[in-house]
């Protein structure tokens, strides 16, 4: 195995480069976190999409011991590593590394952080904002008034539900899931949690159910469990059978995780609603089936782009690489084993 994850010398001055999509950049580093970080080495700026040819990647990663990558940085494989001989250093500015990190970098020895949890105060509320419309009927009766029914046909759709006296079935003890639960319960929900990762000594060991029981008792089911090879398809046309006439479903983790063409015809019929952020297809068609369905919410995969989600995924950036300068122990590294759980 390599050892390039050694730290500089203190003497040194790192180059940085900053390789985050243009339309999210000032979000991740307004004035104060840019000036923070061009305290901690030189920084320099590149697009993504500018660097998809190996001799751009080249060029950019001349000399750049720290990398801050975003979404649609090209995939950390051998190739690419051969063509950065000094990098030292991965401070991924999002969450999800899947399509960032390949064998060839664990077996490099690079460490590498991810900011993902400045996300997860922000998916989970909007998960939150999910259940709460969905209990009360407001994506109903605001498609029904929209739509042009009559004020009495409209007071008519199925009468609202309240947050206090529900039931709420979590799938995934995620940091995303811990906020949601933390959110419910707070309103005086009676919330259920299926994880099979879940050890007796968590404090939320005491919510656990089996997924079967979860399914068949809870008003709304909300998903926020990563997206592997374990829980893909877990939520499939059986399990959505399962769920009670007039359930919802709140799904702002992955779609692969439940089987869409059983949730659809599931939400289509009438018998549960929905509301999701992420989808088989991404971006979504302008004549997607879901689009026309009057008891589904839907937003376009942006439940953790929040103004204070990128603003604290942006100090994480700036602290991060502050420490591995330092030598200090990383707040946010992901480890091989930690990968393999994550989405």
């Amino acid at each position: 195995m390599s050892h390039r994850h050694d730290a500089p010398p203190p003497s040194t001055r790192s180059r940085l480069l900053v390789c985050v999509p243009a339309a999210e950049t000032d979000a991740f580093f307004p004035p104060a976190t840019q000036n923070a970080l061009e305290k901690l080495g030189d920084v320099v700026r590149r697009e993504p999409v500018d660097l998809l040819k190996p001799e751009a990647f080249q060029e950019a990663l001349n000399g750049v011991e720290v990398l801050i990558t975003g979404w649609g940085f090209p995939r950390l494989d051998g190739a690419h590593l051969a063509l950065a001989p000094q990098l030292r250093f991965v401070m991924h500015s999002a969450s999800s590394l899947r399509a960032l990190i390949s064998d060839a970098f664990w077996n490099s020895g690079i460490p590498v952080s991810q900011a993902g949890a400045a996300m997860a105060p922000a998916v989970a509320e909007l998960s939150l904002t999910f259940t709460l419309s969905l209990l009360r009927r407001t994506h109903r009766l605001d498609h029904a008034l929209r739509s042009g029914q009559g004020w009495q046909q409209a007071r008519r759709i199925e009468r609202a539900r309240e947050l206090g006296q529900a039931r709420i079935g979590v799938i995934g003890a995620s940091r995303t899931g811990r906020s949601y639960v933390a959110a419910c319960q707070a309103l005086g929900a009676e919330v259920q949690l299926y994880d099979p990762h879940l050890s007796p000594d968590d404090p939320l060991s005491s919510l656990s159910v089996t997924l079967p029981q979860l399914l068949a008792t809870s008003d709304v089911v909300a998903v926020h469990a990563p997206a592997t090879a374990e829980t893909a398809g877990m939520i499939g046309a059986g399990e959505i059978a399962a769920l009670p006439d007039g359930a919802a479903v709140v799904n702002t983790a992955r779609s692969s995780i439940l089987d869409m063409d059983a949730m659809f015809e599931a939400v289509a019929s009438g018998r549960i609603d929905a509301a999701l952020d992420v989808f088989d297809l991404e971006p979504l068609p302008e004549a997607d089936r879901w689009r026309s369905l009057p008891n589904v919410l839907l937003t376009p995969h942006l439940a953790g782009a929040t103004r204070e989600s990128r603003w604290r995924a942006g100090w994480i950036v700036v602290d991060e690489i502050r420490r591995y300068l330092a030598g200090e122990p990383l707040q946010h590294a992901v480890s091989r084993a930690d990968f393999e759980r994550m989405g």
